[in-house]
């Protein structure tokens, strides 16, 4: 049994779900100008509380789209499970239409001309390995979320 296995149960057993119920997924959350396991730091004190994705990397790798209520395990850098989310939203929106609310979820800039800037880096980058091209109006996949163990 895995690490994540043994975390995974523990989340089951010490929350009282359904021993049925299974994890979407993992996630390590990672971004430009942060070191360690700072956005994981955001995430458990819920100072992270989404997170945006191109559109794109769902289509290109045939994907489905998260849905609300999916379970997902966070681990830090160091491959240890942090804690379990809850998707509590979904909702796809073009890059020149996230506001500065939205932004603010993610927990990471002062101001929403910081966060355009930053997230146009990292969807260049994403794109060129990826296979897409940053426009203005780019699909983004937006997310929220809440810690429900840790």
């Amino acid at each position: 049994m895995t690490i994540a296995d043994e975390y995974w149960n523990k989340f089951l057993k010490e929350t009282g779900r359904n021993p049925e119920d299974r994890c979407a997924g993992d996630l390590c959350f990672e971004a430009n100008g942060f070191v360690g396991d700072e956005l994981v730091s955001l995430v458990l004190s819920e100072k992270k509380t989404a997170f945006f994705t191109p559109w794109a990397t769902y289509s290109i790798d045939q994907e489905p789209l998260p849905i609300s209520g999916e379970l997902y395990l966070v681990f830090d850098r160091g491959g240890n499970p942090r804690c379990v989310i809850e998707i509590q939203s979904v909702n796809i929106i073009p890059f020149n239409e996230v506001t500065w609310s939205m932004a603010q979820q993610e927990g990471e800039d002062q101001d929403l001309q910081t966060w355009r800037d930053k997230k146009q880096e990292y969807l260049e980058e994403e794109g060129h390995i990826v296979g897409f091209d940053f426009t203005p109006d780019i699909k983004l996949v937006f997310q929220t979320f809440k810690v429900i163990y840790r």
